[in-house]
């Protein structure tokens, strides 16, 4: 018995060891994407997203996550949201969007992953005061110049199940730039078809936690179902607020329907 579990160990160590490899060299390769373009020192913004989905494709499967578009994902311009389930969600909307990520200005600082998400073209926010309404300003002044962005209007992840209740303050970003808002649902599932509990990070779950159940678990795919956009003239932000909440909770029970073999919470 000792020694059955000892070669599994070793088995899951080299498991673990193969896939930080595999992030390792996705990483050294987008340095050198990012240098190659002279995104560090400008980020070519209107060629950079295609640049970004290979990166971001690259990144989820080296955690061995595969990302399928249930239906295709129209690349175009607006404020782009999803559910929020996993630290997993970032290369997958990256993958599938046009969207540029939105990030506190401190983590521009950041020695390795700052620089990246300079050189990627992330829109840095800054807080200062903490008014919502000046974050939703610089948004919609991003989007008016041609700029798509993507956020997680939950504003925190779950287990994926459902979609918790949304806010709807940056939801004034594509009112003010006039842009449609384009929602996609995420589902991560299991080889049998269930929904995947080794995904999602929520709760309690430290990161380091997270990140050995996602490097443990095999098979994982991740499913993504964009929702008809939401033209926000004629609306003010609390109609798009719920109007945006229905549609998204209805788009998450579809895209379960469509993907699993047993129902969520099930």
């Amino acid at each position: 018995m000792s020694h059955a579990r000892s070669s599994f160990s070793l088995r899951r160590q080299l498991s673990r060891g193969r896939q930080v490899a595999g992030m390792t060299t996705t990483m050294v390769g987008g340095i050198r994407a990012a240098k190659r373009i002279g995104a560090f020192k400008q980020p070519p913004r209107e060629t950079l997203p295609r640049y970004i989905q290979t990166f971001c494709r690259k990144m989820a499967g080296s955690f061995g996550v595969k990302v399928v578009e249930v239906e295709p994902v129209e690349q175009f311009h607006g404020l782009w949201v999803s559910n929020h389930v996993s630290w997993m969600d970032i290369p997958v909307v990256g993958t599938v969007s046009p969207a540029f990520f939105l990030s506190k200005a401190e983590i521009g600082e950041w020695p390795v992953f700052g620089k990246l998400a300079q050189a990627a073209g992330t829109l840095f926010i800054e807080r200062g005061s903490g008014d919502a309404s000046s974050v939703s300003a610089q948004i919609a002044d991003f989007l008016a110049k041609g700029f798509s962005i993507i956020f997680f209007p939950e504003a925190t992840t779950t287990s994926g199940q459902k979609v918790k209740r949304i806010h709807g303050t940056l939801l004034q970003a594509a009112i003010d730039a006039d842009v449609p808002i384009r929602p996609i649902v995420i589902a991560y599932v299991n080889k049998d078809g269930t929904l995947s509990d080794a995904l999602p990070y929520y709760g309690k779950m430290t990161m380091k936690d997270s990140m050995k159940k996602v490097l443990d678990s095999k098979n994982v795919t991740a499913y993504v179902l964009p929702l008809a956009p939401i033209d926000p003239e004629g609306r003010n932000k609390s109609e798009l607020t719920n109007l945006l909440q229905a549609r998204m909770q209805e788009g998450l029970t579809e895209l379960h329907s469509r993907v699993l073999s047993i129902p969520a919470g099930d």
